[in-house]
Parts: C-alpha cells; sequence; structure tokens
C-alpha cells in the first residue's frame, strides 16, 4: 500500500498528442492558435470552455488533439476526468494556459486512482506527459492514493496489526524506526486504548516513529501528529445498527491522514521534527468489552465514566494527545473521523476543525482555501464543558445532552491538551459518497495538503 506508481503519468511519449486546457475568457485567442479546419470544428461543436466539457480534435489519421473547458474552476479538479475520457491508452501533453502545472498534475493523478486489490480495470487510463518540476504534485498525489488505499481496504485484511506495519513500514522508508506498544505495556502506558481495543481478538497497539529533517536540529520546530485508527467500529455495547456500520471500515480515516502527512513531511524533507502516534484498534462486543458506565483511567490520571461504549474515538486520542504534550510541541494536530454530528454541521467535503491557537486556525483555514483542501472552523465553546459532568468520576465520555456533539467531543480531548500548546483536531468524513472528477466514491484524505501547506510556511519559512 506504500506504492502507488502513477503509470499513466510519463516522461515521455512518442504519440502524444496536443491537450489545450482553456477558460471561456481565453477561448477566443485559443482558437487563433488551432488550424482552421479544427477551429471550425470547435466553433461547430458549440464548445464553450464551460468546466468539465472536452471536445477530441479531428485529424488526417483520427484525433489529433483535444480541447479541456476549466470554465472557472481552478482546483485540480478539474483535470481530473482527463484519464477516464480520452481515448484509452493514448497520450497527451498540455498545451500552455491559464491554469497552474501543480494542480494539474495532482487532479489528474488523482483522476487516475482506483482500488484495484480485487476488481480489475475497465479500461487503460489515457497517459499524460509530466509537466517539469512537478515532483511535490507528485509525491501528494502518491500519499493521497496511500490513504485511499487504506481506507478503503476491507476491515477483515486491515486490522490494528496490519495497520501498524504501515506505520511501521513508512517509518522504515525514510530510515527511522517506530516504537509498537501492546499487550500489558499498553495496558499501563495507554489504558484507554487497551479499554476500547479489548474486546476485539485483534490485539490494539500504539505506533510511534520520530523523524527529524536532513537539515533540522535538536531544537528545530517540533510536529506532533495523532490519528485514530479505528479498524472497524460496531459501537460495542451501545450496538451500531446495521446500516451505520457499513462504512465503519473507514473509521481508521484519521490514522490513514497522519500517516499520509507524515509521508509527504518526510518526503518534502522539511527542517524540522516530526512525532507520529496512531491508537490501532478495533471496536468490538465480546465478554472482555468494555460496557457502558465502567470507569477506566487514563495516562493523564483523569478517570472516565463511559457513558456510551461508542464513543470511542475520544478515548483512543486522549491517551496519544496526553503524551504528544509532555513534548510541548509546536503544533500538535490530531485527526479522527469522531463524530456525526459534524457531518451535519459541515456536510462531508467540509472537515470540522477546532483550534486553541487563533493564528494557527487561520493559517490552517487559508492555507485550506489555497490548496482546495478546506475545512471549516467550528468553536471550543467553554460553556459545554459541564456538559461533560460524571458524578462518579472526573468527566464522562458524551456529552448528558443530545446537542452539539462534535463541540463537546473537543472540549473532551482538549482536557487532554497542555495549556498554551497550539492544537488542532480535525474531526473529518475520509470519505467520498459519490463519484467526482479526481474523488472516486470511497476512501479520502482530507486536509493533507492544507496541513502540509500551513506547516511549511509557518514553520520553515525558508523552504
Amino acid at each position: 500500500m506504500l506504492d502507488q506508481p502513477f503509470d499513466s503519468l510519463v516522461t515521455e511519449a512518442a504519440d502524444a498528442r496536443p491537450l489545450h486546457p482553456v477558460r471561456p475568457d481565453g477561448l477566443s485567442s485559443m482558437l487563433e492558435t488551432l488550424p482552421v479546419a479544427q477551429a471550425a470544428y470547435l466553433k461547430a461543436s458549440g464548445f464553450a470552455a464551460k468546466a468539465q466539457e472536452l471536445v477530441l480534435l479531428p485529424g488526417p489519421e483520427g484525433v489529433a488533439g483535444a480541447v479541456l473547458g476549466l470554465g472557472a474552476d481552478r482546483t485540480p479538479y478539474a483535470f481530473g476526468g482527463l484519464a477516464s475520457r480520452l481515448p484509452e491508452s493514448s497520450a497527451w501533453y498540455l498545451q500552455p494556459g491559464d491554469y497552474d502545472p501543480a494542480a494539474a498534475t495532482l487532479g489528474y493523478c488523482l483522476g487516475t486512482y482506483r482500488y484495484a486489490a480485487f476488481k480489475a480495470a475497465d479500461r487503460a487510463p489515457a497517459r499524460l506527459v509530466a509537466p517539469p518540476g512537478q515532483a511535490e504534485a507528485i509525491s501528494q498525489a502518491g500519499a493521497i492514493a496511500m490513504v485511499r488505499d487504506l481506507i478503503n481496504t476491507p476491515a477483515n485484511l486491515l486490522g490494528p496489526v496490519e495497520l501498524g506495519d504501515i506505520a511501521v513500514g513508512l517509518a522504515a522508508r525514510y530510515g527511522v524506526e517506530a516504537s509498537v506498544v501492546e499487550g500489558a505495556e499498553l495496558d499501563r502506558e495507554y489504558p484507554t486504548v487497551a479499554a476500547v481495543g479489548r474486546g476485539s481478538d485483534r490485539r490494539a497497539r500504539v505506533v510511534t516513529f520520530r523523524w527529524q529533517g536532513s537539515a533540522a536540529t535538536a531544537d528545530s520546530p517540533l510536529l506532533s501528529l495523532c490519528g485514530k485508527g479505528v479498524c472497524f467500529d460496531t459501537g460495542g455495547y451501545d450496538l451500531k445498527p446495521s446500516s451505520g456500520m457499513l462504512r465503519m471500515k473507514k473509521d481508521m480515516g484519521g490514522a490513514a491522514t497522519v500517516l499520509g502527512l507524515s509521508r509527504i513531511v518526510m518526503e518534502a524533507d522539511l527542517p524540522i521534527r516530526l512525532v507520529t502516534r496512531i491508537g490501532c484498534v478495533e471496536n468490538s462486543v465480546s465478554g472482555n468489552a468494555m460496557r457502558p458506565l465502567d470507569v477506566i483511567r487514563t495516562r493523564s490520571g483523569l478517570t472516565v465514566e463511559i457513558g456510551n461504549t461508542d464513543a470511542e474515538g475520544r478515548l483512543v486520542l486522549c491517551d496519544l494527545l496526553h503524551d504528544a504534550s509532555d513534548e510541548s510541541p509546536d503544533l500538535l494536530v490530531d485527526c479522527a473521523t469522531l463524530t456525526g454530528a459534524a457531518r451535519v454541521a459541515v456536510g462531508p467535503d467540509l472537515p470540522a476543525l477546532f483550534c486553541t491557537d487563533d493564528d494557527w486556525a487561520a493559517d490552517l483555514l487559508r492555507c485550506g482555501i489555497a490548496a482546495h483542501d478546506p475545512m471549516w472552523r467550528l468553536p471550543l465553546w467553554s460553556g459545554y464543558d459541564d456538559w461533560l459532568k460524571s458524578p462518579i468520576a472526573d468527566l464522562n465520555n458524551v456529552s448528558s445532552r443530545p446537542q452539539a456533539g462534535a463541540i463537546v467531543a473537543a472540549l473532551f480531548l482538549k482536557r487532554f491538551v497542555s495549556a498554551g500548546i497550539p492544537w488542532a483536531h480535525i474531526d473529518l468524513y475520509a470519505w467520498n459518497d459519490q463519484l467526482r472528477p479526481g474523488r472516486p466514491e470511497g476512501g479520502e484524505a482530507q486536509t493533507l495538503r492544507a496541513i502540509f501547506q500551513a506547516v511549511q510556511e509557518r514553520l520553515c519559512p525558508t523552504t
């Protein structure tokens, strides 16, 4: 799963034909560059350069070129449908125009993605000659494909051990050794992760790896990442309905996302220090599973009453966040498919951002817009803090009220982050419900590119 070669992205192709990306206001000028017959054909076809509009241009030997309408779309997804819509196995090179070559490269690669572990492709995609100097776009596409593969893999093939092994392998690829905590050591060091995983016969584990850029020192900024890696979530004794379990293989989307983010940070050799922690568990039902109203002592010493066993993600993260806080990172980020309430609030395409630092929040939001990888900020509203009270423990893992579920979940996590640490909690969906250009139905890497850009700007401004 670590390797996703983009075979349809080539460095050269002798049979490559020109592809003209064009916007409505540049159509007239572009027509003047075409042979008279092709320009006449394009006019007669009614081509208006609307987004996703594609016309093949005729020539003496058949198809001589193509024109892609961009409309007002400046996202990578404007190029996301090319591989499947251009003639099978044909080769193309981009003509200059009003577009970003990096976005075009990324969008094209994202459009070639498919989860192919069990079913062969219906057709060979069209090939694109990569524009020069797009190593970062190709790196990001590879990381996104890895994230999608992880999320799309069925839970019978990707359990806590397998997810942990992926993290260990990723660390090894970039020259660092990961630590794996499981068994009795997990009970001692990460008791809430152990409690969630106890109901499954697939052993829970926490995987941590530490990396440092080649130009970084012991005093370089520290980026700390934590990911929720619930490989399947039944809800535990507070069992989900069958319809609610249909996509629960994606409940490790937060862990997949931080692994993808770690990958592009290490591949870019940013001059920072990086620590990545993922909690790998399965939330199942058995005689060993945690029960409603059980009380668990966390790594921090706080006790938590289990008001609902289906609110397990925050239990997986709270010990990781407390561990990460001890190192006083310059930025602490966690990613998790945490609450349905966030999806109700902002829908599937906008991950919810909660942040203790207004400057970091502003940068993450701005970079999300710039990278076409958006998120939306929700408040850490302290007025709801009392909703987590428990009569017998320091706090409950769920609210006593049915409203503001995403906010209350974030407030729970905030209890485990030391004061003064810039912390961003991202509650994401990690899934595409429908097929769109560059975004196939299934697992999705959300906020990865936005966070990377913000980290580049804030923690390593000279890169």
